[in-house]
């Protein structure tokens, strides 16, 4: 087909069925309408909306990563120094007091006024936790910095696992809340038109096929019409075969009698015709005796010839065996030689195997050192951002200090400056 022509098109009882090409672009372009065209939030308060959503997935992830990261020792030395280890154990422990009532309280038969009021005061306490860790972490940037850098280094089928079906709903919540605010209203208009349009198409097609269901069912009554008269035929034809089967038994019987009467008349010409053939035979005989007697002379004849023949043979045997033992002797030589090569290139082949192994020896080697090289330049990249880190700590706690003292300085001049004055 010429690429100037229109597509292809069905037509079935004045109903035009489009082609699948057509169908196929008319679903790409509807899959296009139903993305958004913008990629990016424009507006502060979508991104004020957005900002607050992803901090609450942060959070959540952060609560189920809690048991986690108290079990990573790097985060030991770090936690210590501003107090939130205490703090993430003191949750720790209202987090496992709240699961052991929460289970005691699952059989009706511990659920006692106490186990209850209990229960809520767990809750409660380990609400408070929460609010408290995630107030330090805020209050306190380095901390939180070291505590998502260890997040983030704990294993992903743990992270899994542990982030529950909270954390997947707020993602999924989060996908679609970022679908509606790239959105514009006119898209979502054309949105909604485009899916009218889909489903007039839809019920349209809905009509097509049971149209054509109807067509098909009055094609299958009309067939069914016709399998029933080609049976009647079939019918009629096997009661006349039955007919002409019995029409052919009583020509097969007159037929067999004739052939008896024929039989009888070919038995007495037959007697007659054996009697001239006994005459026959027997002047045949005596043409083989003389045949016999003229054939031994050119028996004679062909021995002599065979025996000369056979003598030719021997002599031609004779002089393939001299000849086929000259070849065996140039064969064994090539043997020889053949064997001589071989046991060289064996010996080459076990000398290549051995520099081989040398060879892979010597790269392995080579590969080792370079890894190691390697391994001590990113170590050596490591400690050194570690010491610019701990450097620039060290210089700002020093700042900070020094300011200190400064402002402890100038309040204290001001102090005694009023004193001065009011006496």
């Amino acid at each position: 087909m010429l690429a100037s022509e229109a597509p292809p098109q069905v037509v079935m009882s004045g109903q035009v069925v489009v082609s699948p090409s057509k169908t196929k672009t008319a679903r790409d372009d509807c899959l296009k309408i139903m993305d958004p065209s913008r990629k990016k939030l424009v507006s502060l308060e979508t991104q004020r909306i957005a900002g607050i959503l992803e901090a609450c997935i942060q959070k959540v992830e952060m609560i189920s990563l809690l048991p986690a990261v108290m079990t990573n020792k790097g985060l030991s030395h770090v936690a210590a120094d501003d107090g939130l280890r205490t703090m993430m154990e003191n949750h720790i422990e209202v987090s496992d007091r709240y699961e052991y009532l929460r289970a005691l309280t699952a059989k009706p038969e511990n659920q006692t006024p106490s186990t209850l009021k209990g229960k809520a005061d767990a809750a409660d306490s380990v609400h408070c936790s929460i609010q408290h860790l995630f107030r330090r972490n805020q209050a306190c940037p380095l901390v939180n910095r070291t505590l998502g850098f260890l997040m983030g280094m704990l294993e992903a089928g743990s992270h899994e696992e542990s982030t529950g079906a909270l954390a997947k709903g707020l993602v999924e919540l989060r996908s679609v809340l970022l679908e509606r605010l790239l959105t514009t209203p006119m898209e979502e208009k054309e949105r909604m038109c485009r899916m009218q349009e889909t489903s007039q198409r839809y019920h349209s097609n809905l009509e097509l096929v049971s149209s054509l269901e109807a067509e098909v069912a009055a094609s299958i009554k009309d067939k069914d019409d016709a399998i029933f008269e080609k049976n009647l035929t079939i019918r009629r034809l096997k009661n006349s075969l039955h007919q002409m089967e019995k029409i052919s038994e009583d020509f097969v019987s007159r037929t067999r009698q004739d052939a008896e009467k024929q039989n009888q008349a070919e038995q007495n010409a037959s007697f007659g015709r054996q009697q001239r053939m006994n005459q026959e035979v027997n002047l045949l005989k005596a043409q083989l005796i003389s045949l016999i007697t003229d054939n031994r002379d050119v028996e004679m004849t062909m021995r002599k010839k065979k025996y000369k023949v056979e003598t030719e043979i021997e002599n031609w045997i004779q002089k393939y065996d001299a000849d086929m033992g000259e070849k065996q002797v140039e064969l064994e030589e090539l043997e020889r030689v053949f064997e001589e090569e071989k046991e060289e290139l064996r010996e080459l082949e076990e000398h290549y195997s051995v520099l081989e192994e040398e060879y892979l020896q010597v790269m392995e080697e080579q590969r080792l050192a370079l890894e190691r090289q390697e391994e001590e330049e990113r170590a050596q990249e490591v400690m050194g951002r570690a010491a610019i880190v701990i450097q620039a700590h060290w210089r700002g706690y020093c700042v900070r200090k020094a300011m200190k003292a400064k402002a402890k300085a100038k309040g204290g001049k001001k102090g005694k400056g009023g004193k001065g004055k009011k006496k």
